[in-house]
This record gives structure tokens, C-alpha cells and sequence, in this order.
């Protein structure tokens, strides 16, 4: 019996063994002589793509190095100016200063706009950065763009390889950890007993690439809550925001990948949904880009209206158009 389960056994790690050579073999010669951790690998390039354009927060986490992203044309507008924020969809990844809806939105309101949205934050940064900027600019309006992967961001007390703010839920008023914020680990440390044993393994990496687990396996994110916590942290997160004082418009953006799966589409609409209801109940005025972007996908293509994981110019041109309409229901203070 031990003999038969000794010939399984050695059966089962010649057979890995020729497949992990396989996956090798098809990725290139190279991968036959390079045999260190591919999540250690992953995260310090991460890790490296930050440096110079973001910097080390102690409230935050992180924020852009240059400050608020430039926002071309804004000379001679009124004043005081609209405050912006968000994550990459505000920030405008893979598109130009003056491609982003933020700068495009100046000549259609006549009101100058800072730009203070931060590539890869969470719900609970995009309030905390919302509240820092308001003391800085005193701005006349408020508009926060969220998706909905912002509220899995909130559940984590470290993303992208950066430690972050949490909140703790605590009843209609969570309270905030992690403050100060602590430096970023050495990648090293962060990985587990599993990506230590297999990280190096190009078989495991090619069966997660193909299964789409790949960016839960590699990605340096470190949770403190539970799932859907974050879902029930936005009502208390925008009541917070309602404290401001500042008129206030929520939208909802979109992935890219709400456009080629539809079950996952349900499921952001919902979530979505779930935040544009509280952000009603604080008060805010509120739109959806759903049926703006999908216009946008059907009417040039999906790979125009996207770049690799970002709207593209077309969607932030909409998305301008689509904002002004909505800032011109709030009642926003007369410029000086």
C-alpha cells in the first residue's frame, strides 16, 4: 500500500515537473534560467512604477507628487474653483493633462477645477483627501467619481504594496486606524507561506492567468475587513463629506470590464446603486455614467473608448459634458 502511494506521489511531481518545464519552455528560454518569485518580481515593480509619481503620505497613505494634477486652461476662469476627487478615473490615467473630464469641465462651467483625484484609492482615501483639499482650496462645489472597486479598497489596509487609512465601522460613525499612516513594507515581507512555496512556479502562474485569479495571487493588498464591509461603510462616508458643507454632486463610473461580463455588470451596477442611494440620503445631487459610457463603447468601439484599463478621451469628454449638465442643479455660490 505505501509502495502504490509512493508511485502516485512520484507519478503526480514528475508530471508537475514537466508541465512546470512546458510552461517554460512556451514562455521562452529565459524562463528556463529565471527561477526567482514571480509575486516578489510583480511587487517590486509595482513598487517601482510608484516612485516619482507618488509619494508618501502620513495621513493618506499616498498622493501624486506633483499635488493636484494639472488642469490646462484655467486662467481668467471664476473662483473659487470646483474641487474634484476619485481615484484613477478622476486622476485620469493613460490620458493627457487636458484629455481628463476634469480640465475639460472648466470651459463648460466658466469655473476653474482642481484636480485632486488619486490613481488606486479607496472610498475612505477619496473622503480623507476630499476633506484635506477643501481646507486647501475652499472650493464652490464638490464632485466625487467613485466605481465600485473603491469599495473593496476600503476593506484593505494596504494596497498596491502602500499602507492606507481604514475606517472601522462603528455604527453610524466608523473610526479611523492605521493613522499615521505607516512607510510601505519591503515586498519581501509581504508575501504568505503559499507565494513563498509556489511564487516562483510558472505552471501556477499560467493556471491563475488563465483562471483570472492571477491579480488576487500577485496584487499586494492586505485586508483588515471582512467582505462587503466597505459596501456598508459608504453611508457613514458620505455623511461624513455632508460635514463639509459644500455642495455636492456623487457619480458613478465603470470599469472596463463591466463591458465584457455581464454578471460582473450586475454586480457593479448594484454596488453603484448602493452608493449613489447614500450619497442621496447625505444630501448630494447624483449621476450615473452607465448609460453614458455604454453609448460611448457602442458608438466607437470598445477598445477606443477604453485604453488598456482606463477611459479613454472619447469617455472623458462625455463624462464632462454629462458633470456640468448635473453641477447646474446644485446651487453653487456666486464666483468673487
Amino acid at each position: 500500500m505505501l509502495g502504490r502511494l509512493a508511485l502516485v506521489v512520484a507519478s503526480v511531481l514528475v508530471t508537475l515537473g514537466v508541465l512546470e518545464i512546458g510552461c517554460r519552455l512556451w514562455r521562452g528560454p529565459s524562463a528556463l534560467l529565471d527561477w526567482s518569485n514571480i509575486v516578489l518580481e510583480d511587487r517590486r515593480a509595482m513598487r517601482a512604477a510608484g516612485v516619482g509619481r507618488l509619494k508618501y503620505d502620513a495621513a493618506l497613505g499616498f498622493v501624486p507628487s506633483e499635488g493636484y494634477r494639472a488642469t490646462p486652461g484655467g486662467t481668467g476662469l471664476a473662483e473659487p474653483p470646483i474641487l474634484v476627487v476619485g481615484d484613477s478615473y478622476t486622476y485620469g490615467d493613460e490620458v493627457s493633462d487636458e484629455e481628463t473630464w476634469a480640465a475639460q469641465l472648466q470651459p463648460l462651467t466658466k469655473r476653474r477645477t482642481v484636480n485632486a483625484g488619486v490613481s488606486g484609492y479607496g472610498l475612505d482615501q477619496i473622503v480623507l483627501r476630499a476633506e484635506q483639499a477643501a481646507r486647501d482650496v475652499k472650493p464652490a462645489a464638490l464632485v466625487v467619481v467613485f466605481i465600485a472597486e473603491d469599495l473593496r479598497r476600503s476593506e484593505m489596509k494596504r494596497v498596491w504594496g502602500a499602507e492606507k487609512p481604514y475606517f472601522e465601522p462603528k455604527g453610524e460613525t466608523p473610526v479611523l486606524r492605521n493613522v499615521p499612516v505607516p512607510a510601505p513594507p519591503d515586498p519581501a515581507s509581504t508575501l504568505d507561506l503559499w507565494q513563498r512555496l509556489f511564487g516562483w512556479s510558472v505552471l501556477v502562474d499560467t493556471v491563475l492567468r488563465h483562471m483570472g485569479w492571477q491579480y488576487e495571487w500577485a496584487i499586494d493588498h492586505e485586508r483588515v475587513l471582512s467582505r462587503g464591509e466597505g459596501e456598508r461603510l459608504a453611508c457613514p462616508l458620505l455623511k461624513r463629506l455632508a460635514h463639509l458643507g459644500v455642495p455636492t454632486l456623487v457619480v458613478a463610473s465603470y470599469d472596463p470590464y463591466v463591458w465584457r461580463d455581464a454578471d460582473y455588470a450586475k454586480e457593479q451596477q448594484r454596488l453603484s446603486i448602493v452608493v449613489l442611494e447614500c450619497a442621496k440620503a447625505a444630501g448630494f445631487g447624483t449621476s450615473d455614467l452607465f448609460g453614458t459610457i455604454g453609448m460611448a463603447v457602442s458608438s466607437v468601439g470598445f477598445s477606443e473608448a477604453y485604453r488598456s484599463s482606463h477611459p479613454g478621451p472619447v469617455i472623458h469628454r462625455l463624462e464632462a459634458l454629462q458633470i456640468a449638465a448635473e453641477l447646474g442643479k446644485l446651487h453653487i455660490p456666486p464666483s468673487r
